[in-house]
């Protein structure tokens, strides 16, 4: 009988552990493409649209659609439906967390990444990003002047406090309205977004101070900054 319960107790347990990690892989297999991954990303500035999102990902709604439903099925992300348009947003703050675990993991694992990183950035007429310590010290005294690049909805749905919206679609517009004697740091989506280095270029082109740094709006929440929902903005 001894040796029957232990076979039995294995069956069982072999059948639990195939079942839990049955489970668990398949937050891997929802988040196994790069497109995937980039909805995700997308999807931690603001809730958006199915269009809106092919926009942003240069694929078909359709390719967008079918990777959105696949994250639902999974538990990341939810979605809700007005009208024609249906809008996504990330499911919990669990999943922001696991994203940035997940990125984090990757670039202390991956030298690759590290190394791609550098190649583009340095491709941009040397736009590195600043120190942080020296830059969050001039944040909290108010001593720069912070730009959100961002477009104008993740903005609204959730900025640096105290930062400006100044897309950088309309960045060249508005370029008299910003001061010329104040260092300016510009900020988007975070450290993969390449539309802050766009934008200190632009700028020193122009003849301003300006830096980028590699933080999005998640990356400041973690560290302690506090985050508006609705702030100032500069206006020509």
């Amino acid at each position: 009988m001894f040796d029957y319960m232990n076979k039995s107790g294995a069956g069982q347990h072999r059948e639990f552990k195939d079942a839990i990690y049955g489970q668990l892989v398949r937050i891997g297999k929802a988040v196994s493409t790069p497109r995937r991954l980039e909805l995700l990303d997308l999807l931690r500035q603001a809730p958006r649209t199915v269009d809106e999102l092919a926009r942003a990902t240069g694929q078909s709604a359709a390719n967008t659609s079918h990777h959105l439903l696949e994250l639902r099925s999974h538990g990341l992300v939810e979605s809700q439906k007005n009208g024609l348009y249906v809008t996504y947003r990330i499911a919990s703050e669990e999943v922001l967390r696991f994203y940035s675990a997940l990125r984090t993991l990757a670039e202390a694992q991956l030298a690759e990444i590290g190394r791609i990183t550098d190649k583009f950035l340095a491709d941009r007429n040397g736009v590195e990003a600043v120190d942080r310590r020296t830059l969050f010290e001039r944040i909290r005294k108010r001593g720069v002047l912070v730009l959100d690049v961002r477009p104008r909805e993740e903005y609204d749905a959730g900025h640096l406090a105290g930062a400006v919206s100044v897309p950088l679609s309309e960045l060249k517009r508005r370029l008299r309205t910003l001061p010329r004697k104040r260092e300016i740091v510009a900020y988007c989506r975070g450290p993969y977004c390449l539309m802050a280095s766009e934008a200190v270029e632009y700028l020193r082109a122009k003849g301003l101070r300006a830096t980028r740094v590699d933080l999005g709006v998640p990356e400041w929440q973690e560290l302690g900054f506090p985050i508006e929902i609705a702030g100032p903005e500069v206006r020509p």
